[in-house]
């Protein structure tokens, strides 16, 4: 006997049918029961099956039972990135002293984690419960083993980022000359102090408070592609790190000309003497392009004061230059702006004047012999209510008391107000550049916005802080492998056009590994892709994950 389905229409049927040989010996067959539909045959099928299982004396087959489901999506991509890359040959012949230890596979795992769910080193190994990382295998895979690696890259710092600066000139999308500057805090733990400590009390630009931190260096080109860092004590001054990291950058890269940006913080207007009198290598010249900080504004008053009377008839943004010394000051002037921040600053000003007026009048009145609700009023006290006000409000210089009058007054200085309103709504640089239009100049220097997105991404996508390393040397290989995976950020960024490069990692946590045992037999299969995962792999011009090419 066997089970046979017929078709009706469009209906399916379960058959028992028997086959049988007539008195011609020509095989036919004998229908023996109907089971019912295909369609409505869920469950009962299972009761029959186990109903004759038993009465043939054999155990009823077991169910299908599954293991947890691992992701496959993020690692196969940054894998293939990695090996497209060429990063392997960064890291080829530094073992030699340790020979077992697969470098590349373990520096991958640590780079692929930053990005994909950033972790300790034991949690990496926890998340290898998770994933599965092409081409390695999660059991040879250690916590002594991570660190042994971050040893061996640190031991070999210097050889790898030259070696990765050869696979970096190749993604450049424009010739080198256009660098990019900056130093970030890093927060730290520990309370013990060590031999070359790079874990130092200084103030953070997090916090704004003192904080025990390192600082991280980090060079970039002008479209955003990470070339060099270095790891600092976390109490150095900015500007004596910088020219060590530009020359270490021209070392590496055939430059001939370097234009520097830099934001308010990082290059002061002090400083640029000492710059420009430190010596490059023969023949590159060093330019610069910083924005004048709020603080040195009364330094430049008068040239941005007589820009402002042709820039306040402008209807559109607007850039326009004079000298400053030697140098040029160029101003960018957006009038929308310019009005927005002008009109929040009048209202501020009518808020703490009529503020101003109900004390005075509440004296007035109190001095008539007029009772009054509340507290009894008094000269020192509306003038300190007055003065908090305009601290607050960073209007000192434009609303002021009368310290000299009997009883509480105040006057609003005009020439003041206008004065701080002519910088409304600008950008003021200063350069040394002289072969850049002005716009250009603002252009180059607004590049600096996209640069520092680079330091965000460090410290939320690849959560570069908090750091528990105490050894320098790890907090260095710590620094390298975020460094790594910023890199291979920074390369997927501009393929994509639909999602940033973390969306798209978290699409791609959709593409898992399901793992069943089913009659004693192990099955496996690949969760199918999705037009969003698909899109992601296309504009990466990348394949499809191969189950084939998976160590499970």
């Amino acid at each position: 006997m066997f089970v046979k389905i017929t078709k009706s229409g469009p209906r399916r049927y379960i058959q028992l049918v028997e086959a049988f040989r007539d008195a011609d010996g020509t095989t036919r067959h004998r229908h023996i029961a109907n089971l019912g539909r295909v369609d409505e045959s869920k469950g009962k099928l299972d009761r029959l099956i186990d109903g004759l299982s038993r009465v043939a004396g054999r155990a009823p087959p077991e169910a299908p039972t599954f293991q947890r489901s691992v992701e496959v999506g993020g690692p196969w991509v940054l894998s293939a990135l990695w090996n497209r890359l060429g990063l392997s040959r960064c890291l080829r012949g530094l073992t030699r002293a340790d020979a077992k230890l697969d470098l590349d596979a373990l520096t991958r795992v640590m780079v692929i984690n930053r990005l994909c769910d950033a972790d300790s080193k034991l949690g990496v190994l926890r998340w290898l419960e998770e994933v599965i990382v092409p081409g390695v295998t999660p059991t040879e895979v250690t916590h002594q083993r991570l660190l042994r690696a971050m040893d061996v890259l640190e031991a070999n710092h210097s050889t790898i980022l030259s070696r990765l600066a050869g696979l970096v000139r190749p993604l450049l999308d424009q010739d080198l000359n256009l660098v990019f500057y900056d130093l970030t805090n890093v927060r730290s733990h520990g309370e013990t102090d060590l031999d070359g400590d790079l874990r130092a009390y200084g103030m953070s630009k997090d916090t704004g408070g003192i904080a025990r931190q390192f600082s991280l260096g980090l060079v970039q080109s002008g479209c955003g592609m990470p070339l060099d860092f270095e790891v600092f004590p976390g109490n150095i001054g900015e500007v004596s790190t910088l020219l060590p990291m530009i020359q270490r950058c021209l070392a590496r890269y055939a430059v001939k000309r370097v234009v520097l940006v830099a934001d308010r913080g990082m290059l002061s207007l002090d400083q640029i003497q000492a710059l420009e009198a430190q010596k490059l290598p023969k023949g590159v010249s060093l330019s610069w392009i910083i924005a004048v900080p709020a603080r040195r504004y009364n330094d430049f008053m008068d040239p941005v004061v007589a820009l402002s009377e042709s820039l306040g008839q402008a209807k559109a943004p607007t850039v326009a230059e004079t000298k400053s010394g030697e140098y040029r000051l160029v101003v960018a002037h957006d009038p929308a702006v310019a009005a927005e921040q002008s009109a929040a600053r009048r209202a501020e000003i009518d808020a703490i004047e009529a503020l101003a007026q109900a004390a005075v009048d509440k004296l007035e009145r109190q001095d008539q012999g007029k009772k009054a609700r509340g507290r009894k009023a008094s000269d020192r006290g509306a003038f300190l209510r007055f003065v908090e006000a305009v601290k607050d409000a960073h209007l000192s210089k434009i609303l002021k008391a009368d310290l000299a009058a009997d009883s509480f007054s105040w006057h609003l200085d005009e020439t003041a107000l206008k004065r701080q309103e002519a910088f409304d709504g600008k950008l003021i640089l200063l350069t040394n550049v002289g072969d850049l239009t002005s716009a250009e100049v603002v252009e180059r220097y607004k590049r600096l916005a996209d640069i520092e997105r680079g330091f965000r991404v460090l410290k939320q996508d690849i959560a570069l802080a908090p750091v528990y390393h105490r050894l320098p040397e790890r907090i260095r290989a710590h620094a390298l492998i975020c460094f790594l995976a910023l890199l291979l950020h920074r390369v997927m960024r501009p393929k994509l056009t639909d999602f940033s490069p973390g969306a798209a990692l978290h699409k791609l946590k959709a593409i898992q590994l399901h793992r069943f045992t089913a009659a004693g037999k192990p099955v496996s299969g690949l969760t199918a892709t999705s037009d969003e995962t698909r899109t992601i792999f296309q504009q990466l011009d990348l394949p499809l994950p191969d189950q084939k090419h998976l160590r499970t």
